[in-house]
């Protein structure tokens, strides 16, 4: 290969995030309202029919298809759920992205929703929508808590070739947990990473 040939594949190339070709790409939306003089958050209590995650506290959102953007999955997926058309959503904005150790890569949008709404809720999809105000969350801070990730070599992995051999120290990866506690719903995992984010990096705070 000739240097302008590589250059030339370099200048088109998408940053993306290395060492994760095979990443399963999702795209959810946080929704916000105005609603009783506050701002309120909407959640999603995924159905109990669903094969994954049956009874958990979501955001609007699902898996990217291919040929379309990530915020055209997040709103087609808020379409799909709740009803919500993607006209009736204003101020759409990127928040970011994130990772998980399982091969996920969610793209995470915001955006507001009508104030008065009519959703048509898909029930092989979702048991129940209900708001939080962004009060509760200013008065009421994520609790942490921790998963702790063991890795483990499989039989075949070469220890022979890498420095002290069956004796390297693998290292235990510790992963956080947020957790809110609202009425009877709780939220945790990646729902509640995102929230507490929100809450933090813009500076919504008691």
């Amino acid at each position: 290969m000739k240097k302008e040939e590589l250059l030339e594949r370099i200048e088109s190339h998408q940053p993306d995030i290395l060492g994760m070709p095979n990443t399963r790409e999702h795209a959810v939306i946080l929704p916000l309202i105005e609603k009783e003089d506050d701002l309120h958050i909407l959640f999603e209590v995924r159905s109990q029919r669903m094969r994954r995650q049956p009874g958990e506290v979501c955001f609007p959102g699902g898996k990217i298809d291919s040929g379309e953007t990530p915020e055209e999955a997040a709103l087609r997926e808020m379409h799909e759920e709740i009803g919500v058309h993607p006209s009736e959503v204003s101020f759409i904005r990127k928040l970011g992205m994130v990772t998980t150790p399982f091969g996920v890569k969610l793209h995470v949008f915001t955006g507001f929703l009508p104030t008065i709404l009519n959703l048509t809720l898909n029930p092989d999809e979702v048991e129940e929508v209900f708001t939080v105000p962004f009060t509760f969350f200013k008065n009421n801070p994520a609790t942490d808590h921790y998963i702790h990730m063991h890795i483990e070599p499989d039989e075949k992995f070469p220890t022979e070739d890498i420095p002290n051999g069956k004796n390297y120290k693998w290292q235990t990866v510790q992963y956080r947990e947020n957790f809110y506690y609202y009425k009877n719903y709780v939220i945790w995992g990646l729902t509640a990473l995102i929230v507490a984010d929100f809450m933090e990096r813009f500076q919504i705070r008691h």
